[in-house]
């Protein structure tokens, strides 16, 4: 089976490109995609998905139904196609590749950070000029805890990794030993 980006890529694409001059803005918009991927990653609702007993159209209510604001016409569509299709599961990584589309269109990347411990705002706030010092690029945070860390901080921005950790250094530490 084709990975999911793969397969992700043609529905954020042409989402993306029907709605990009829309007057609601392209924040808006991140914000419909976020609500059908929190939507459709339940798994009672991917259970209801694969219902034989369901008809696409019902499938498409349902699923529509479930989101917690009226779905404008192109995400109405959207979900129509992906549930025709049967890519319903696919629903969360065409909201993270529309928001890598717009991210690009506004000139802006995803700071994934991840600590040991929280950060609070200021902690943030320098961390994050210094990545965007780095990167060039004016960078959004999600920040997030994993004690697996034990300390330091984990950065990924695309594809760059950025691993300060403690965990990271015991697990280099242990490969040149074993080496």
């Amino acid at each position: 089976m084709a990975e999911l980006s793969t397969i992700a890529r043609p529905y954020a694409e042409a989402l993306f490109e029907s709605v990009r001059g829309d007057a609601r803005g392209l924040e808006y918009w991140s914000g419909v995609m976020s609500l059908l991927a929190q939507v459709s990653s339940m798994d009672d609702v991917l259970e209801a998905m694969s219902d034989p007993r369901l008809s696409d159209t019902q499938r498409t209510q349902l699923l529509v139904g479930l989101v917690p604001q009226d779905l404008p016409e192109q995400a109405a569509n959207l979900v129509a196609l992906v549930v025709e299709n049967d890519r319903v599961h696919a629903l969360p990584q065409i909201a993270e590749q529309f928001e890598l589309l717009r991210n690009r269109q506004e000139g802006t990347a995803l700071a994934r950070i991840t600590s040991a411990f929280p950060l609070d705002d200021a902690q943030v706030a320098d961390l994050l000029r210094g990545l965007e010092h780095k990167f060039g690029l004016k960078l959004k945070s999600q920040v997030a805890v994993d004690s697996e860390l034990i300390g330091g901080v984990r950065v990924t921005v695309g594809d760059y990794v950025l691993d300060t950790s403690v965990q990271a250094r015991l697990a280099h530490l242990r490969d040149t030993l074993a080496a």
